[in-house]
């Protein structure tokens, strides 16, 4: 452990039971409460510890771990409320890549997760330290170490040695140790939420005497949404509010509220958080907003020691309808609907927007919570918490930033299998960009990883509000279609059209009937009816006929989807026909999925209740109805893939390449980009097939390399090279088909004449066989990690700009998905006659790409283009790769943001 390690910052993280603990290196200071530790564990657990129960073992300890730095050891303590509760430790062996372990954790705590938090730290560091596997010596008998090490999720093995038993544990991150440290974080992050969402009782902090105040309003709405638990005031000039007790302080209080929203003024609110931290409080809801930087630092400060979640700061409130608890402290204008949907936001207006359009629809919510800031609770926390309350069936986002990508990309693949999770796609333009990071203070996210991210994860990404509403009435009333086939019915002629065009923009297929279908349709529908898709039923048409037809639809095997867009007309109306009682007098959950377009209709949408109850979307215009039912395609689709797996690699060399960029980065500390030999030493290190090339810097080598080099026909490439130097074909920094020494000799003395005092060398290649030129490369986020782009290359790539994208590491699915998005797709299965390129090989380059992306946090950015794919093979030919001094960032450790 270095002097640096020891200055790093600490981390804070869940424990088991929903308490913070702060994970961090051993300091010098700490060498007292160390021995502590070990001194109040009883003669049984120190034996357990240290194979005997001598107590000059607690001063061995703490000499030991809080000893001079030294190369190979590292020592990391849990701590809460600034008391030690745990130490984990490791020390390099005679193997260099392993290291022996060693876990205490302070007596009467155990059973809290804290040995479990400080072993995931304690991974992360060895495996940064190229540590690939753990050993630690137990007695037979410490069931509860031995629990610990084996339900960590790493594959560990064991061997008797006498009483003792030897571990050996492989660090080797794998799919099965993600999902162990992600079902205890979702298990310790519900627990941390219960205060917040199911408090036992709940104190307002500023709640004020005048009316127009924020703090009143949060009072008033939790009095008149009649919170059937424990409800406080907090301030000093009255003794009651609206009939709620008052007090002067939050430590003047009869009992500890679970829960203080705090409407103080913000140079008001360190102290005031401080205070409740004292008090022992669990959660907070800031709605004050204004905060300056030191104001915002001092509150999160306060909460991480003393462990309270908290919401906000700048927020509009939280809301739980939960009848047992009736939960409002909100300050918007009306109580929200009881109802069955998750609501998360950042913006208050968009979740009075949401809020308002789910009571409209019927559908309510099961608990709402406004980010505001987010400096703590985030929408990856409200997902979990969902996915566990057994009332939300429906998770509804409006999220401007992001804290932890990959974390919520997992989070969300596994809960929108069990619920759909609808999302607006907001900031998609570089104008509503600044005003996402100006208004929540984040980061504000690049469209396309924002919509790859979205993609990987199976969350429903819609434009707008309206458009959130509209796709949630569909997926919460209807079955998920089994495919895009649209069968659209209508009266008038004219309305079929418009929503034929509606569905075949959004991407449906309007296939034509078949005959036994056909048939029928004509037995039930009047006379002059069309039976082409869409089927005009005609203005004469009856209810009775009008169900009868819909039905005979529902019960073909090649339809997905019915469309009716009932029209009113005289003649209905002088025969007193009610076509859309034709749609919601019949069984309340079809086995297909059915809407209706009402072009009279005054509202975007409605939910009409079917006489067997259940609900039927009605929507005032086909695109509105096109559009939600294509993303209820997409879900369906989503659903029935499996899930992807991220395949192992061959011939990776993992050390080898951090060896590489560690190297350069010491003689380039200020970063750039690679020159061609160190970037193909770093290729060579994830086995990027790569054309054969040569270094010359000389005219003499050049015509030697091109001897070298030159394939059956004779030809060569030239390459010109200079620290900088980005687009080779825009600066006519390249020759092609060189043929013989005389064309080789030329093009060199071209580029030293052009390029004087610029050029230090030249790339010499054979010339590359015909293929498709393609684009595959990386851009290191700084919000959400590597991204993995693919699409046509060449010197049209920016032009064209035909490119999919998806976040690291890529699953099998994804790299598919890569392949088949582009526009340039085609040309990869043999569009044309010239039969399909290595796909195989294509599939392993993007692979191993990503591979080298999730590696190495130094790499900020690389380019191969193009890449060559032909029948027979897939190879770089040209490759750039930027690298800037960046420190690892494990991006599934458990911490809190």
């Amino acid at each position: 452990m270095t002097h640096d390690e020891r200055s790093r910052p600490p981390v804070h993280a869940l424990l088991a039971d929903g308490t913070t603990a702060c994970i961090r290196a051993v300091r010098l200071d700490d060498h007292s409460q160390l021995r502590g530790l070990y001194e109040e564990m009883s003669p049984a657990n120190l034996r357990l510890r240290f194979f005997a129960a001598s107590r000059r073992s607690a001063v061995q300890a703490a000499d030991r771990a809080c000893a001079a730095p030294r190369p190979g050891y590292r020592a990391l303590l849990a701590e809460s409320k600034d008391q030690i509760i745990g130490l984990a430790e490791y020390e390099r062996t005679d193997e260099p890549e392993t290291a022996e372990i060693s876990l205490a954790v302070a007596e009467g705590l155990h059973h809290r997760g804290i040995g479990t938090l400080l072993l995931e730290h304690l991974v992360s560091a060895a495996r940064a330290d190229g540590i690939t596997a753990f050993t630690a010596d137990a007695l037979a008998e410490n069931h509860e170490v031995l629990k610990v090490f084996a339900d960590l999720g790493l594959r560990t093995a064991r061997r008797f040695d006498g009483p003792e038993l030897r571990c050996t544990i492989q660090l080797e991150e794998d799919e099965t140790y993600l999902t162990a440290v992600e079902a205890r974080g979702s298990t310790a992050d519900v627990a941390s939420l219960k205060p917040l969402l199911r408090p036992g009782s709940i104190a307002v902090v500023g709640a004020g005497r005048k009316a127009g105040s924020v703090g009143r309003a949060v009072l008033r709405n939790l009095r008149t949404g009649v919170f059937t638990r424990q409800l406080f005031a907090v301030n000093p000039s009255v003794s009651s509010l609206m009939s709620v007790p008052a007090f002067p302080s939050v430590a003047a209080l009869p009992q500890v509220p679970d829960l203080a929203v705090l409407a103080v003024p913000a140079r008001a609110l360190p102290t005031t958080a401080e205070e409740c931290g004292k008090a022992g409080v669990r959660a907070l809801v800031v709605v004050t907003s204004g905060l300056d930087a030191a104001e915002a630092h001092a509150l999160l400060t306060a909460c991480r020691r003393y462990g309270m979640r908290m919401v906000g700061p700048n927020c509009l409130g939280i809301s739980n309808t939960d009848k047992e608890l009736s939960l409002d402290s909100t300050f918007a204008a009306r109580h929200p609907r009881r109802g069955t949907a998750g609501v998360a936001v950042q913006s208050g207006g968009a979740g009075i927007a949401l809020l308002d359009g789910l009571s409209r629809l019927g559908l309510g919510v099961s608990s709402f919570v406004s980010l505001g800031d987010k400096y703590d609770v985030s929408g990856n926390d409200l997902l979990q918490w969902w996915e566990c309350d057994g009332v939300t069936d429906l998770a509804l986002l409006h999220l401007e930033s992001f804290g932890n990508p990959r974390a919520f990309s997992r989070t969300a693949r596994r809960v929108t299998r069990r619920m759909p999770v609808l999302t607006v796609d907001a900031g998609r333009t570089d104008a509503g960009r600044r005003a996402a990071g100006s208004h929540s203070a984040a980061a504000a996210t690049r469209t396309m990883t924002r919509q790859a991210l979205f993609t990987q994860a199976g969350i429903t990404a819609t434009r707008t509000i309206g458009e959130l509403l509209e796709t949630a009435a569909l997926l919460r009333s209807q079955p998920a279609p089994t495919g895009n086939r649209v069968v659209i019915v209508t009266n008038a002629g004219g309305a079929g059209v418009l929503a034929a065009d509606a569905c075949a923009e959004a991407g449906l297929a309007l296939p034509p009937l078949p005959a036994d279908l056909v048939d029928d349709l004509l037995d039930v529908l009047p006379e002059g009816a069309s039976t082409a898709n869409p089927v005009d039923a005609t203005a004469a048409v009856t209810e009775e006929q009008l169900k009868n037809c819909v039905d005979r639809l529902m019960r073909h095997g090649g339809i997905d989807v019915v469309l009716v867009v009932p029209v009113p007309t005289a003649v209905a109306a002088a025969t007193g026909e009610d076509l859309v009682r034709a749609l919601t007098g019949g069984p309340a959950r079809r086995t297909r999925t059915v809407a209706a377009v009402r072009l009279d209709q005054a509202l975007p949408v409605r939910l009409l209740p079917a006489t067997g109850g259940g609900s039927l979307p009605a929507y005032a215009d086909p695109q509105a109805a096109a559009r939600a039912l294509a993303h209820s395609v997409r879900r369906a689709q989503w659903l029935a893939r499996p899930p992807g797996t991220v395949p192992a690699l061959a011939g990776v060399e993992t050390q080898h390449a951090h060896a590489v960029a560690e190297t350069w980065l010491a003689r380039h500390p200020e970063g750039g980009c690679l020159d061609p030999r160190a970037c193909a030493e770093l290729l060579a290190c994830y086995g990027i097939p790569q054309l054969p090339w040569a270094w010359a810097e000389t005219e003499n080598e050049a015509v030697s390399a091109a001897e070298r080099l030159r394939g059956p026909d004779c030809r060569v490439v030239l390459k010109a090279h200079w620290p900088g130097l980005l687009h080779k074909s825009e600066q006519h920094a390249i020759h092609l088909d060189l043929q013989g020494d005389a064309h080789v000799r030329a093009a060199f003395r071209d580029f030293e004449t052009r390029f004087a005092g610029l050029l230090t060398g030249v790339v010499v290649q054979p010339l590359a066989e015909r293929g498709t030129e393609l684009f595959a490369g990386v851009v290191q986020d700084e919000v959400f990690g590597p991204l993995v782009l693919f699409g046509l290359g060449g010197t049209a790539t920016e032009l064209l700009a035909d490119q999919a994208a998806r976040p690291a590491p890529l699953t099998d699915l994804d790299v598919h998905d890569l392949i088949t998005s582009p526009r340039c797709a085609p040309l990869l299965f043999g569009h044309g006659g010239s039969g399909p390129v290595d796909l195989e090989g294509l599939e392993q380059l993007l692979h191993r790409l990503s591979r080298m992306a999730c590696d190495l946090p130094q790499l900020v950015e690389a380019e191969f283009n193009p890449v060559l794919a032909w029948p027979g093979g897939t190879t770089a030919l040209d490759v750039r790769v930027r690298l800037l001094p960046r420190t690892a960032h494990d991006p599934y450790l458990r911490r809190l943001r």
